[in-house]
């Protein structure tokens, strides 16, 4: 069963959330280039913090929501080349641009040039996919194609073991982020 919202009600909700997912974007300051570009250098880890904040909150989310009947889980089939050269393309794609499409969409909106230059290619990169896509169906999609799986599948975990390791993972990180921050700060002259 899906949330029984539909028609005007459901554009008028999606564009206050997008609106909402935008501001905390900005907040987050991963509108910012050099904070993006600073993740790739090892410098500033305010994009690992959010991304790993966004994955386990909307999971946890998800997750409450297929256990209510609210939401049914969506699974797409894991076709590994079709993953791996996707990543590679999107991982380098943010190292150049600066941004992913989501940072990129909500720079433009702060009044971004680069990013608006760069929303222009992520149009003309998804219509080029797009025209492509039967070959990229055919002799990409199909290669190491696995399924539809998911990770409780294939281990036997149960959903929320993976959630409660996942937010380990992340406060371990978080843990590890702030100690290496800490040490390279300067030191601050005693007054």
């Amino acid at each position: 069963m899906n949330l029984p919202i539909t028609g005007t009600a459901a554009l008028v909700l999606a564009l206050l959330f997008g609106f909402a997912f935008g501001v905390l974007l900005h907040r987050g300051r991963v509108t910012d280039y050099n904070v993006i570009v600073n993740q790739f250098r090892f410098r500033d880890f305010t994009v690992l913090k959010v991304m790993f904040t966004a994955i386990v909150v909307g999971g946890v989310g998800v997750l409450v929501l297929h256990k209510l009947g609210r939401a049914p889980y969506d699974v797409k089939p894991a076709q590994m080349l079709g993953v791996t050269l996707g990543a590679a393309l999107f991982g380098a794609g943010m190292v150049i641009y600066g941004y992913c499409p989501g940072t990129g969409l909500a720079a433009v909106a702060t009044g971004s040039l680069h990013a608006l230059v760069g929303l222009a290619g992520m149009m003309a990169g998804g219509i080029l996919y797009a025209l492509s896509f039967r070959w990229v169906q055919a002799h990409i999609l199909s290669v190491a194609n696995q399924g539809k799986l998911r990770l409780p599948d294939v281990t036997g975990l149960p959903d929320w073991a993976w959630f409660v390791l996942l937010a380990a993972i992340a406060l371990i990180v978080f843990a590890a982020i702030e100690r290496i921050e800490r040490k390279s700060r300067p030191a601050t002259p005693a007054a």
